[in-house]
Formats: C-alpha cells, structure tokens, sequence
C-alpha cells in the first residue's frame, strides 16, 4: 500500500452523496493502494483544521449501509476559497493537512461551488509543483452543474417530487371544487427539479397543469388568466412552480426578508414563492380554496423514494474517481456522460472543473414552453428515477449508518 487519500463532502446534501463516498472506500478494497482513507469533518473547513476520522476502520457491511444513507455522513459546509494570489493562508492550512496525514489525493464532493475549490486548489499545488492529487466528485439535486449530462442526487430527488406530486394530486381531487393545489421546489436559477413533476401520470396523462420555470420570466397577468380558465374548466388546477421565479427585469418575484445572502457564495435563500401565487390567485378572486405545499429537505434526503439508478451512478462516480486518480490523473471532475440512451448507459469521464466552477445549466429553451415542458425532457428525465434500492430495515424501519463527526 501507499500513502493516504481524504474524501470530504460539501455544500447542500443529497439522498445519495454517501455512495461516492462508499464507492471511494469500495475501490480501496479492491484496489488496496491506499493505506488508509480519511475523511474530513465539514467540508474544506474540516480539512483546514485537520479535523479527520479514519473512514477505513469500516467494515464493507458499514461501506453497504453509508452507501444507502441519506445526507453528508461527514458533514457539509459553503466555504468560499479565497484568490491564492492575494492570500494563499487557506492552501497552506490545507497542505499542511495533507502532509500531516500523509495524504497524497483528495476527492471533493460537491456542486459548482466546490468544483471553484477542486479549481483553486488544483492550480495552487501545480503551480507550487506540489505532488498532490486535486479530484471533483459532482452532486446536487438541482441538476444544475455545467459539461455532464446529469448530476447524482437529482435522479432521486426527482423521484421524490414526482411521486410526492402524484400522490398529493390524488389527495387534492377528492371534492366536487378542488380548488388549486400549488407545489413549491427548489431552484433557484434552474427549473430541473420542478420540471421533474411532468413524470407524475395517471392513465398516461401528466396530472400537473402549468410548470412555472426559472429559465422564463413570470408574466402575472398571463398566469391569472390561465389559472382563472384552467380553474373555470375543471374546478381544479395543480401548479408545479420553482423557488427562483423572476419577472421581466430579472428580480425574483417573491420578496421578502428571506431574500438575503446566506452564504460566502452570495446565494440568496428563497423561498415562499408558492404563498405569493397563492396571494395573488386569491386577491384576483379567482378561488378561495388554494392549498401551498412547500417541499422542504425532505426532497434531497428520501432515500426511501430514490432512484437505484441514482445510487449506483452516485457510487461509480467515486469508484471511478479513484481510479483515475491511480491512473495519475489530477485536476479533474469525475463527470457522466450518457453513452446510450436505450439501453441506458453511461461513464465517467474527466472534465475540467474551471468549467463547472460558479456556472448554472439552465433547461433548454427548446424543451419548455411558458408554463409546462415538452416530450424531450420527459424522454431525459425517465431513465434517472428508475429502480428502487435494496435497503437494509429494522423493525419496520430503513437503517442508516451515523459516523461519530
């Protein structure tokens, strides 16, 4: 065996993020070139500070179990890494942890903003000639990250919002006036999770009747009147809308105290879109009867609605990174790309992280229209929810694994 590798986790969890943590730990067994693999308590933070634990004391039954464990078993955190050529303080803690624990490469867990750090980090070891292994693992529900097909965490994350939507359809149809049941998801500049509600069918027809996007500036009045027709017609209207709405001049269309930076990223947190819409339907007298269901953190940690095929790309991506990372490779995000569509087949490749790093992949124009989407996102989204994961449960109950961080 060799020297060490450090797997840490950032950003918002997943319901899958532990698998490519579990796919690490998998391809050191099998690969045994590790000695030991550490994990870092809180993200980049956890690394600056040298707040490691031994991930290699588990055993594969403990591997199996994280693998099917929702959230960041090893904890997250939003750490904006600063300029190195203004202040390199932050990569010289870093390495000194790398040195300390004699570790040799690093996988990052996380979305855009954590392939800024995999970014950072990278060019600092390579321009300091530092023999350090610098490696980006992708996730985040959002599906947002730029150059690969799809991000894990999504798959399961759609899934779950899709068969909630379905479910709460059937809930909200049981009156002669059913009034309007309105779905909020996350979202804040791209529409994939909303968008997923289109895969909840009953009899082959979608149960949602408008999808309100990101990528479209909100017309108010034009919602009004849909909604009042839709309303008129069937005394019933289910509304699917995303937590980033923006009007004509880009301004979210929901303001409130919640609108305000919450991290050293400068993301705003949102939410309470769908109490506007609900607001704005009832002072245009349209219906009395309107229902807002806000999907909260429970769409990013039901494990026991994801996507198999989620959990296993999630795991390939970490199993793969290592391997890569054997193969000398350094600097790179373990990205998928779809190799066929039927069968549905997919493979990491390398992709430079200066190309995901602080962008957003919006939808394509083309495959929405104002206020619902088209069959070619239907046709994307399908293979992502497929499957349902083989879970260990106790009375009655899933089981998880809880790392003492």
């Amino acid at each position: 065996m060799g020297k060490n590798c450090l797997v840490a986790q950032s950003g918002g969890p997943t319901a899958v993020i532990n698998a490519s943590v579990s796919g690490v730990l998998d391809a050191n067994l099998k690969h045994e070139h590790f000695q030991k693999v550490y994990g870092a308590r809180n993200g980049i933070e956890g690394v600056m500070a040298g707040n490691l634990i031994d991930l290699s004391a588990l055993n594969k039954y403990e591997i199996d179990l994280l693998k099917h464990t929702p959230a960041s078993a090893l904890g997250s955190c939003r750490h904006k890494m600063k300029d190195f050529n203004e202040d390199d303080s932050e990569y010289r803690m870093i390495l000194e942890t790398l040195e300390k624990y004699d570790i040799d490469t690093f996988f990052y867990i996380g979305g855009n903003d954590s392939m800024d750090t995999v970014h950072k980090l990278s060019l600092y070891v390579k321009n300091k000639g530092i023999d350090k292994k610098i490696v980006g693992i992708p996730k985040t529900i959002d599906n947002d990250l730029m150059e690969t097909d799809f991000t894990p965490g999504f798959g399961s994350a759609a899934k779950y919002i899709a068969t909630t939507v379905l479910e709460t359809y059937l809930d909200a149809s049981v009156y002669k006036d059913n009034g309007v049941f309105i779905v909020e998801t996350m979202g804040r500049d791209a529409g994939w999770l909303a968008s997923s509600s289109i895969l909840a069918k009953i009899n082959g027809k979608p149960v949602v009747d408008f999808i309100y996007l990101p990528e479209n500036e909100f017309d108010k009045e034009k919602f009004l009147t849909d909604v009042k027709k839709c309303y008129e017609e069937k005394k019933q209207v289910y509304i699917v809308a995303s937590e980033g709405l923006k009007d004509m001049n880009g301004d979210y269309v929901f303001k409130s105290k919640t609108v305000e930076v919450h991290d050293k990223f400068a993301h705003a947190q949102l939410g309470g879109v769908g109490s506007y819409l609900k607001s704005i339907i009832e002072e245009s007298n349209i219906t009395k009867r309107v229902k807002v269901l806000e999907l909260g953190t429970a769409r990013r940690a039901a494990m026991h609605c994801a996507s198999l095929t989620d959990i296993n790309i999630s795991h390939l991506c970490g199993y793969r990174a290592y391997e890569m990372a054997l193969e000398g490779k350094s600097g790179f995000m373990a990205g998928i790309k779809v190799k066929s569509k039927s069968p549905f087949e997919t493979e990491i490749v390398e992709i430079d992280p200066s190309l995901v790093a602080n962008k957003v992949k919006e939808i394509p124009k083309e495959w929405i229209t104002d206020n619902f989407v088209k069959e070619e996102l239907i046709e994307y989204l399908t293979p992502l929810i497929q499957g349902q994961p083989q879970g260990v449960y106790e009375n009655g109950l899933p089981k998880y694994i809880k790392l003492s961080i």
